[in-house]
């Protein structure tokens, strides 16, 4: 959800905001460089937690899937609630806090109810979602751009590395899951020049389109960009003034498709991560049922919907995505370092794996930069993380003694 981040890295790093998104593109292009490779080694699905899997074991897989659930449904929550302020900016009747949190609990419900029953809602709404984020987003720069005053623009003092860094963490957030497309470079002609090539336009062209657009926002709004009131919908407030309300209203229409978008692709796949769990015997069976009529995870999909609500309900935008980036900082770091151990045991190496290039460089710069953002993560995120890892932890030894005893 990018309809955000603007007033955060405004507040944070004023005209300098721009240099934390370049820290968040490095950091993105290193790590799909990692993603590429480590996919064209593994053939197996799954994704970052095969690789990892596959290079350092079944413990280490086991953990990052449980990282990879974790920050998803974190970020399921961040962005319910970008939903719930953009609707209620439309609608003012769900502006007040008990008429937004129903309306948090009835949409969760509702996507949970019809993914039950088996409408595969979440794959069909997602591409719309995409170009309803994308093309407002562009929009918003053309007629824009020349409304921007240039003495808003100017840089006072340059900010300090730590907070560069913990900007960095939370603009990151926006960059998840370019990634993805990368996975399967294994299966790319020429991929040495194609995947790089590929690496480069994507992260370039987001990377433009974001710092185009908080330089807008940042031009025309200036300081109030970053107060508190504009929070909640800083390009709606930049719009108003170029387009007056009909362009706030547009972009408030544009953040409700994108974000119902994201929501529905995401109870439609992440609850399949419980009942997996489940079925392997690292949750409690009835997580693992199946409805008899629908054949869907009706048990896992309800628990995922619980937790979903009550973290959206809880939490506020800022914190429930610092927590998630967290998790999936820390899926992309095994992804990185499981990119060297995959070259020393030499997988995939009869199937001409993709090499990124820079050899070892690359991975463990992304390592480090990685490292840089998670170090200004807060308490409270990493006490939620270590606290689900452990508990993860503790299921997987469980479940090894009982294997172990079964087999005496």
């Amino acid at each position: 959800a990018f309809f955000l981040p603007p007033a955060f890295a405004a507040a944070n790093l004023g005209a300098a905001a721009p240099l934390a998104y370049l820290v968040c593109a490095v950091a993105t292009a290193f790590i799909a460089l990692c993603t590429a490779e480590a996919g064209s080694r593994v053939a197996q699905s799954g994704g970052p937690y095969a690789y990892v899997e596959v290079a350092f074991g079944s413990y280490a897989g086991f953990l990052c899937g449980v990282l990879l659930w974790l920050g998803i449904t974190l970020a399921m929550g961040a962005v319910a609630t970008v939903l719930a302020d953009a609707v209620g900016g439309l609608l003012p009747i769900f502006a007040g806090r008990v008429a937004r949190g129903l309306f948090l609990v009835g949409v969760v419900g509702g996507l949970a109810a019809v993914n039950i029953r088996g409408a595969a809602l979440g794959s069909n709404v997602s591409g719309v979602a995409t170009v309803a984020k994308i093309l407002p987003l562009i929009a918003f720069v053309l007629f824009g751009l020349s409304h921007v005053r240039a003495e808003n623009l100017a840089i006072d003092a340059w900010p300090p590395l730590a907070r560069l860094g913990g900007s960095g963490l939370l603009l990151m957030f926006a960059f998840f899951g370019m990634e993805s497309a990368l996975q399967v470079a294994g299966e790319v002609r020429d991929a040495s020049r194609a995947v790089p090539r590929a690496i480069a336009l994507a992260v370039a062209g987001v990377g433009v389109l974001y710092i185009s657009v908080q330089l807008v926002a940042q031009g025309i709004l200036g300081p109030a960009l970053a107060a508190p009131e504009t929070a909640k919908a800083p390009l709606a407030a930049a719009a108003v003034q170029f387009a007056g309300p009909i362009g706030s209203t547009l972009i408030l229409v544009a953040m409700v498709i994108s974000t119902f978008g994201f929501m529905t692709a995401t109870m439609l796949s992440t609850p399949r991560t419980l009942f997996a769990l489940a079925a392997d015997g690292y949750l409690p069976g009835p997580i693992a049922r199946v409805h008899p009529s629908h054949h869907t995870p009706y048990v896992a999909i309800a628990i995922q919907a619980v937790i979903v609500s009550a973290i959206a309900l809880t939490g506020t935008y800022v914190k429930l995505a610092i927590v998630a980036n967290v998790a999936i900082l820390l899926v992309y770091l095994a992804t990185c370092v499981s990119v060297w151990r995959l070259r020393q045991l030499g997988a995939g190496a009869d199937q001409q794996p993709f090499v990124m290039p820079g050899g070892g460089v690359v991975l463990w710069l992304g390592a480090a930069l990685i490292l840089a953002l998670l170090v200004r993560a807060t308490a409270q995120a990493w006490l939620l993380t270590g606290g689900v890892a452990a508990a993860a932890s503790f299921a997987f030894l469980l479940r090894q003694r009982v294997e172990a005893s079964r087999d005496r």
